[in-house]
């Protein structure tokens, strides 16, 4: 029976924990922590500058143990946030975008960027970037993407160039 395109597509089920990719960015593999009372999504940078032209440049923190390997990215700054976090003080934080891939759905999502040192995921994906195309079953981990690490390495920042987003 063919589908009505009137109809929009069943929402893809995820868990409380997955993988996503950042492709334009050179990021195949990043855990994160869904998070449903976050609106905007939230990456783990160790460094931060703003450059000419309302650009940014970032080391995205990929992983912290056994040992820290960041990429080096420059992306346009969309916006400021002003972010309430758990901490209960409100912070500004730059905002970029970019496109993320999950569960075969890929979509331009915003991100503001923070530093989550010590946390266990890289990154909160908030409900913005879950509207339309997901839904979390809170009970469950990795219900779209492999919990299985892949063989092929990140590359570090000292061997990339920063990948231009735009």
């Amino acid at each position: 029976m063919p589908t009505d395109p009137a109809t929009p597509p069943t929402p893809i089920p995820v868990g409380w924990r997955e993988y996503i990719a950042l492709p334009d960015w050179g990021i195949d593999r990043v855990r994160v922590k869904v998070d449903t009372g976050a609106r905007t999504s939230a990456l783990h940078v160790a460094e931060f500058e703003e450059i000419d032209d309302g650009y940014a440049r970032f080391e995205v923190v990929v992983s912290e143990r056994p040992k820290m390997r960041t990429i080096l990215v420059e992306a346009p700054l969309v916006r400021e946030a002003v972010v309430k976090p758990s901490s209960g003080k409100r912070q500004r934080r730059p905002v970029v975008r970019t496109t993320m891939r999950l569960g075969g759905v890929e979509k331009e999502i915003e991100i503001s960027l923070v530093s989550r040192k010590g946390m266990l995921c890289r990154m909160l994906l908030g409900r913005t970037a879950l509207r339309g195309d997901f839904v979390v079953n809170p009970a469950r981990l990795y219900l779209a993407s492999d919990r299985r690490r892949k063989k092929k390495s990140h590359p570090s920042k000292d061997t990339q160039a920063p990948p231009k987003a735009g």
